[in-house]
C-alpha cells in the first residue's frame, strides 16, 4: 500500500510540475526597472522563443495590492509561445498602506494625493519596449484584472491612440472618471464578471459602502463603450459549461468593425473566472481580430 501510496504522489507530482511549465511557457522571462516622471517601476517581459520581427506586445496588469506578479495563472504566456507575442507585467508602485496599486481614482488615493500618470507610464514604457525588442508599433494590447482592469478602461479612455484593444476582467469604473472622462477614440473593449463579485460589484457601488468610491455597474460600463463605438446590435452566445454558466454578449457592427465583448459569469466571483473558462485564450481571440 506504501508504495502505491509512494507512485500516486510522485505521479501528480511530474504531473504538477508539467502543468506549472505549460503555465509558465518555453519562453524567457525576466525583471527590469523603468522610471517615469521620477517614479521607478518595476516590470516583468515575456518573450518567447523564435519571436518574430513585428511581433505584437500585450501589457497585463495587475490587481491591488497583487503580490504574485507575473502570475502564470493568467495563462498567457503558452499562448505567447503559440501565438508569437510578447507580454509586459508592469508592477505599479505602493500607495500608503504599502499596497501595489494603479490609479484608477479610488478616493482614498484622491484623498491622499496617490494620484500617479499611470497612463504615460503604459505609453512611454510600450515605446521602449517596441524599440528595444523590434515590437509592433500597432498592435499593443492592455488588458488586467480588478485595478488592473480599471487600469485597462483608463487607457480605453485615454490612450487609445496607442492601444490597439483592451480587456478587463472583473474591472471596474470610477464614477469620478465616468463623470469627468469622455472617449477619445473608439477602441474594442472587452469585459469578463462575475455576477456575484462582491468587490467590482456588477450593479456598481453608486455610495460607496465599499469604500473605494463610488463606481457604476458593470452592465452600464459595457453599455458605454458599446455606444461609444458606434455597436449596432448584440449577439449572443453561450460557452460550453465547465463550472459557471458563461454568457458572451457580443455587441458587433461598430465604426472600422471594433466590437465590445462582454461575458456574464453568472454567480462567478471577483476572480480571473479559470475555473469557467479558458479566459486568457478569449481574451486573445478578441485581441487577434484586430490585429493589423
Amino acid at each position: 500500500m506504501k508504495q502505491w501510496t509512494l507512485l500516486l504522489l510522485l505521479l501528480v507530482g511530474a504531473l504538477g510540475n508539467s502543468f506549472a511549465a505549460e503555465l509558465d511557457g518555453t519562453g524567457t522571462l525576466t525583471k527590469h526597472t523603468f522610471k517615469h516622471k521620477g517614479v521607478e517601476y518595476d516590470y516583468w517581459l515575456y518573450i518567447p522563443q523564435n519571436i518574430a520581427e513585428d511581433a505584437p506586445l500585450l501589457m497585463v496588469f495587475h490587481g491591488y495590492g497583487s503580490k504574485n506578479i507575473p502570475s502564470v495563472n493568467y495563462g498567457f504566456q503558452p499562448l505567447a509561445d503559440k501565438h508569437g507575442f510578447a507580454i509586459c507585467y508592469p508592477r505599479g508602485p505602493k500607495d500608503f498602506k504599502g499596497k501595489h496599486y494603479w490609479s484608477v481614482g479610488y478616493q482614498f488615493h484622491i484623498e491622499n494625493n496617490c494620484e500617479r500618470d499611470d497612463v504615460g507610464l503604459a505609453i512611454r514604457l510600450a515605446k521602449h519596449l517596441q524599440k528595444e525588442h523590434k515590437l509592433s508599433k500597432e498592435n499593443l494590447f492592455a488588458t488586467g484584472h480588478s485595478n488592473g482592469g480599471a487600469m485597462s478602461y483608463i487607457l480605453a479612455y485615454q490612450a487609445s491612440k496607442h492601444f490597439t484593444a483592451v480587456a478587463s476582467v472583473s474591472g471596474h469604473i470610477m464614477e469620478c472618471r465616468y463623470r469627468t472622462l469622455t472617449p477619445k477614440l473608439p477602441i474594442p473593449v472587452m469585459e469578463v464578471h462575475g455576477t456575484e463579485d462582491r468587490l467590482s460589484r456588477w450593479n456598481g457601488d453608486p455610495y460607496n459602502k465599499d469604500g473605494w468610491g463610488a463606481d457604476i455597474a458593470t452592465p452600464r460600463a459595457v453599455g458605454l463603450w458599446a455606444a461609444a463605438n458606434r455597436c449596432t446590435h448584440e449577439e449572443t452566445e453561450v460557452l460550453p459549461i465547465v463550472k459557471n454558466r458563461v454568457i458572451a454578449h457580443r455587441f458587433v457592427g461598430g465604426t472600422g468593425g471594433n466590437e465590445v465583448w462582454f461575458y456574464e459569469v453568472v454567480g462567478g466571483k471577483h476572480n480571473w473566472a479559470s475555473d469557467s473558462m479558458n479566459t486568457a485564450a478569449e481574451i486573445w481571440k478578441f485581441f487577434s481580430k484586430y490585429i493589423k
